[in-house]
């Protein structure tokens, strides 16, 4: 049985009560999990004091904490666990910022997540709040932009997970990029 195949069955079977289904899947979903946090601290300053590993394991408590999801596969497991994730780097540099008097925060590269940027460091509070005044006016895309930027998963990842096309994924997706490029970078660009 091949990895996402495996893993989704046992997604199903943890669903379904089989508590031993989440002993055989964590060993499996460890390794994406850490492939997760790599790349959202790849971004992140040499000097973050969030490590790979406390990433994994506070989004890894999150996640076998939620009872009431409908775990449909692989891609929906990493979508969600995305969304872990970058709650808690916000929360990490929230309570950081909130220390530091002078407000300094993280600044995360978004020159090969995203693409379009000019400025390679990105503020992760000011790339946050972008991302939800985007999901207000869009909830696809911002779904798109948390998947493939924070989840790193890919178009037809992603389709999966939203349950639309990889065409339209990729249409959402360099729109997104587009507007959280203006409202980043600001009118200079204009």
């Amino acid at each position: 049985m091949s990895a996402p195949t495996e893993v989704t069955q046992l997604l199903r079977d943890w669903r379904n009560g089989d508590k031993a289904a989440l002993d055989r899947m964590t060993p499996i979903l460890y390794e994406e999990l850490r492939r997760l946090a790599r790349h959202f601290l790849s971004s992140e300053r040499p000097d973050h004091t969030l490590q790979p590993t406390a990433l994994v394991h506070e989004a890894y408590l999150r996640l076998v904490d939620q009872h009431a999801v409908d775990w449909q596969n692989r891609a929906h497991f990493l979508g969600v666990a995305a969304s872990m994730m970058r709650r808690v780097l916000i929360n990490h540099a929230r309570a950081n910022q909130a220390a530091k008097r002078e407000g300094f925060s993280k600044a995360i590269g978004l020159e090969d997540a995203l693409g379009v940027f000019t400025n390679p460091r990105v503020d992760v509070l000011e790339l946050n709040s972008a991302l939800q005044q985007l999901t207000e006016l869009d909830p696809q895309q911002g779904r798109v932009v948390e998947l493939r930027y924070f989840g790193g998963l890919t178009i037809e990842e992603t389709a999966e997970v939203m349950g639309i096309s990889p065409a339209t994924v990729k249409r959402e997706w360099g729109t997104a990029k587009l507007w959280l490029l203006k409202k980043i970078e600001g009118p200079a660009l204009q």
